[in-house]
């Protein structure tokens, strides 16, 4: 048999050094010819032959050298969920099932995601098993156009549905106000009051429009457990079939069908209402898949043709007029223009592209015309992965729901008790022996206490605020990471990259004449100009950005440890440490500088002699961005310990952390210790968030309770992340915890009011105080009254 190839996703690899131990630990499996893991997507590609090994023994080796396997992960479309019950029993029901791993299902986005071992169960089991509990379900697409359209059909539907049930249920309504006193101006037709009319009326409603309530009933019951269905099949049924044995004994008062038919048609607005709400809650991810173009322009045999997006392959070459978006990721070959990056980053200036650069999906060209190499297209590019991790993050629950589906798993049962006891209270103490005031009282209860709020009051938060973050530039992988965000007390900052700009910059010239002053920059510069030490760079281009141009140099030569020595214009320059001066026998001049001083601000001070004179003294640094120094006092104004960790010597450390305005100085780490020292301080008591943005931050990252990857970093940080910063201005740090906030205390509103609207509105129709019509109102309004409240996230304004 031919080997075969398997991709395995791994969970609990902490840094690189994981994956290698992996790959070692399988390559000794006897039939694996070959094991490669990445550490960034988490995924292990293992090639092997069956003859000789199985999967399952390839998974059981990983398993025995530490870490976890999830086989294959299955995204599910569900229908038919009326309440936080319905995704509980579903949830349940699929983690009882064998290979399994878990099962996560969201009741605002109608979604599932299910982590198995396909060796155990298959897809078709799955998708049978949750048919088998009373829903539909279907594997999820990719498609955003077909998703679009399901829930435009599933609103349609509703709407159409409601309007049915409203015509059939307006004679019946106009029949009960009739019956009040202030209302007895009001003109009534006979047939109206006929019971054999009303009956006809209510009879589609009950049956036809009311459906649903009795599939999820039956469903949810032959499962053993209860739902929202069954509390209005029952309250409903109730009223109909007391008024069906009233009308064929004779009895023309008393009727309810008014009752049955006017709840079914408010509950079916409720849900309407609920359905477009949802759908405005995924407008942030909506508005990014709309930046993105359809149509692409490409260079094919010579010319240049329209091809639709899908049909962009990499290394295609792609025109990008100005004004028109970017289809996918890639290089620029030739051009220049500036690009709008806003949508993806959250920052409003346009960015400078160049011959070199990356641009990315969905961002917009604003004035000049680029030529660009594809480098990531489809599911690849940024625009994609931002979309999917807001995907899983807001499929993601988050443990302040654990509470809700608690309540929501006994909540039904208790309920239909309590019915039952107002009745036989009403029954045989209130009035007794009066049947119809007992059932109007025991509907009443069950109508009001549905606990569709309760299911809807996270989850549509955390959609909401995960969209808004996504706006700005914040993505949030878990709803766990947004929810625990805010409770951090510390955070630390790796130094470069991260409040520095990660390249060093020519901070300090000075010259022994000023008079000379441009003629020593163009010589420096030019000297430094074949050199690709960071250093050098930074020298010349400091140089060609204040002179016009540079003269040219004749010979270079580099000296280890010491500079470089050159000749220019017939001149011998000498540029490097204070002992290339001694080696040369060049006198250093004091006068020009005070270098200590520059060497206490955690400045690189380096002499520049001419023709064996001291002439000039130049000093690099790795200066900090422009709005680390705001950010840092936010925080700390927030109440957080801002600590900076690097592996700079203590006297560079210190000094950029007094220019940022960090007191806390942790200096001399290595690499490999960072996530060393962010468990000690977790050790004290600490709740820890770490800011970085290299691969030698990853396992810091990884270990610290909220990481946080700047994205103009490396992938391997951005994977090792609880979130991501899509622009590196450490303003969305701050942002960060701010939405954090902002978002659990939406959460904790929605669950006091879902749960004080039940614990005031069961007493209240349990004493006769509510009609079984206005509880049905109640409930419908308590559901949409959540979602409203979610969406208040969507509009929030942060100040940066």
């Amino acid at each position: 048999m031919d080997n075969q190839k398997r991709e395995i996703a791994i969970t609990g690899m902490t840094c690189a050094a994981c994956a290698n131990r992996i790959e070692k630990g399988l390559q000794r499996l006897e039939g694996v010819s070959t094991a490669n893991v990445n550490f960034a997507t988490e995924k292990a590609a293992v090639t092997y032959d069956p003859d000789q090994i199985g999967l399952q023994e390839v998974e059981q080796q990983i398993r025995k050298l530490g870490y976890d396997v999830i086989i294959e992960e299955a995204h599910l479309d569900i229908t038919g969920m009326t309440c936080a019950a319905c995704s509980t029993r579903i949830e349940k029901g699929l983690s009882r099932m064998s290979g399994i791993k878990s099962a996560n299902v969201n009741l605002a986005l109608e979604t599932a995601t299910v982590s198995y071992d396909p060796a155990a169960v298959q897809l078709i089991d799955i998708l049978q098993k949750v048919q088998k509990l009373g829903y539909e379900a279907t594997q999820r697409t990719d498609d955003t156009a077909d998703q679009t359209d399901h829930r435009q059909r599933e609103i349609q539907e509703k709407t159409r549905k409601l309007i049915i049930s409203a015509v059939l249920s307006l004679p019946l309504l106009w029949t009960m106000f009739a019956h009040f006193s202030f209302t007895s101006w009001m003109y009534v037709p006979n047939i109206f009051m006929n019971p054999y009319f009303q009956w006809a009326l209510a009879t589609p409603v009950q049956f036809w429009i009311g459906a649903t309530f009795y599939k999820g009933a039956y469903s949810a019951l032959r499962n053993g457990s209860a739902n929202m269905d069954v509390l209005v099949s029952l309250g409903t049924s109730a009223a109909y079939f007391y008024s069906v044995y009233l009308v064929l004994i004779g009895s023309v008062h008393g009727l309810y069908f008014e009752t049955s038919a006017v709840l079914i048609t408010l509950i079916l607005l409720g849900k309407l209402f609920e359905a477009r709400a949802k759908g405005r809650s995924s407008d942030a991810i909506q508005k990014l898949m709309k930046l993105q173009p359809q149509i692409a322009i490409v260079e094919r045999n010579g010319e240049t043709v329209e091809i639709p997006i899908q049909d962009v392959t990499l290394g295609d070459v792609l025109v990008i007029r100005p004004g028109a978006s970017v289809p996918v990721d890639g290089t620029v070959l030739s051009g220049a223009s500036a690009v709008d990056e806003s949508m993806l980053t959250g920052e409003s200036l346009p960015v400078d592209k160049q011959i070199g650069d990356k641009v990315f999906a969905a961002t917009v060209n604003a004035n000049g015309s680029l030529r660009v190499e594809a480098s990531n297209v489809g599911k690849d590019t940024v625009l994609s992965n931002i979309i999917r991790v807001v995907e899983e993050a807001q499929g993601s629950k988050a443990p302040i729901q654990r509470l809700a589906d608690r309540i929501s798993g006994v909540f039904v049962p208790i309920v239909v008790r309590i019915a039952i006891i107002t009745f036989l209270i009403w029954y045989f103490a209130v009035t007794p022996g009066n049947f119809a005031e007992a059932l109007t009282s025991m509907i009443a209860v069950l109508v009001i206490a549905c606990p569709c709020a309760l299911g809807l009051a996270t989850p549509t938060s955390i959609m909401a605020g995960s969209g808004r973050a996504a706006e700005i530039g914040v993505l949030f992988k878990t709803a766990e990471a947004m929810e625990q965000t805010r409770s951090i007390d510390t955070v630390v900052f790796d130094k470069t990259g991260t409040i520095t700009k990660g390249l060093p910059e020519l901070t300090d010239f000075h010259v022994k004449d000023e008079s000379a002053r441009n003629q020593l920059l163009g010589l420096a510069a030019a000297s430094e100009s074949d050199s690709e030490h960071p250093v050098a760079k930074a020298i010349t281009s400091y140089g060609i950005e204040q002179l016009p141009t540079l003269p040219p140099i004749e010979t270079f030569e580099a000296i280890p440890g010491y500079g470089i020595r050159t000749a220019i214009e017939g001149q011998t320059i000498l540029l490097g440490t204070k002992k290339l001066l001694a080696r040369y026998e060049v006198p250093f001049d004091p006068s020009i500088a005070s270098v200590d001083q520059m060497e206490g601000q955690g400045k690189t001070v380096m002499f520049m002699a001419v023709d064996g004179v001291h002439e000039a003294v130049i000093a690099v640094a790795d200066t900090i961005k422009e709005t680390s120094k705001q950010a840092i006092a936010e925080l700390r104004a927030m109440g957080l310990d801002v600590i900076m960790l690097t592996g700079d010597q203590q006297m560079t450390a210190q000094a950029i952390a007094n220019t940022a305005g960090i007191e806390h100085v942790i200096a001399g780490v290595l690499p490999d210790r960072k996530a060393e020292v962010v468990r000690s301080l977790q050790s004290d008591g600490k709740r820890v968030a770490m800011v970085g943005d290299g691969i030698n931050d990853a396992p810091a990252l990884a270990v610290a309770d909220i990481g946080m990857a700047m994205g103009t970093g490396t992938a391997v940080a951005m994977e090792a992340a609880d979130v991501t910063l899509m622009h590196g201005d450490l303003l969305r740090v701050v942002d960060t915890v701010q939405m954090s906030e902002l978002t659990v205390r939406n959460i904790k509103q929605n669950l006091f009011w879902a749960l004080a609207y039940n614990s005031i509105g069961i007493p209240i129709a349990a004493a006769g105080l509510l009609a079984p019509w206005l509880a049905g109102a109640a409930m419908a309004f308590s559901s949409v009254s959540v979602v409203l409240n979610a969406l208040r996230l969507q509009r929030v304004n942060l100040k940066h």
